[in-house]
């Protein structure tokens, strides 16, 4: 939903944008944007999306890895499988989605200028900044996530002028992740805590991709 979001606060700056989810009808309330279906665990699904963007608009500027699993489970009840899962979507599907769009990033890369690259964008939380109960898989999950952002910047900002950047979000409102993660008990309860005693909203979240993805941001 968070991807959703960002890509339709991406559309009105002259940005096209391929959607690739699980979820094909959202697509639909987009405007100059394609919808394939895939899974970003798969090498394979990768690659097709990222080729088909390419041959429908001809290059790629931007990757938002928005891509994520979660459920609560107290950590002895987690499995091996489904903590794995969780990883595989979050932290392996980042790695994978990132590591197939490079060659269209990178400077001089197809469509691109030969002297400056494009600009990756990864979704992360902040669960793991301290601890969260019954979440020891996503916690792992989204601390990978932020040391991927970490190196790629290091590495593909050094090497292919490649911008990499992360957006950690606390709760967000109106997400399919806050609903079923927090009862309207543990919510209510919480808003004491928070800043400005709300929590964040989905277009807080896409104005910060924006930014990043403007030439503000650099």
């Amino acid at each position: 939903m968070l991807g959703i979001v960002t890509h339709q606060e991406l559309l009105p700056n002259d940005t096209a944008t391929t959607v690739h989810t699980h979820l094909d009808p959202t697509v639909q309330t987009l405007k100059s944007a394609i919808g394939l279906e895939g899974d970003v665990r798969k090498q394979d699904d990768a690659v097709r999306v990222l080729e088909t963007t390419i041959k429908h608009f001809g290059k790629l500027d931007i990757l938002v890895n928005a891509a994520a699993g979660n459920f609560l489970v107290p950590a002895e009840n987690l499995s091996p499988n489904g903590f794995r899962t969780v990883m595989d979507i979050d932290s392996v599907g980042t790695f994978t989605m990132s590591r197939e769009a490079l060659q269209y990033l990178r400077k001089g890369g197809l469509g691109k200028d030969p002297s400056s690259g494009g600009i990756i964008i990864n979704i992360s939380a902040t669960l793991h900044y301290t601890a969260t109960w019954y979440q020891v898989h996503v916690s792992a999950a989204k601390a990978a996530v932020d040391s991927l952002t970490r190196s790629l910047a290091l590495e593909w900002g050094t090497d292919y002028d490649i911008r990499v950047n992360g957006i950690a979000p606390g709760p967000i409102e109106d997400t399919t992740g806050y609903s079923k993660l927090a009862p309207e008990e543990v919510r209510s309860k919480s808003r004491e805590n928070d800043p400005l005693y709300k929590v964040g909203e989905k277009w807080d979240i896409a104005m910060a991709a924006l930014y990043l993805a403007s030439d503000a941001g650099r």
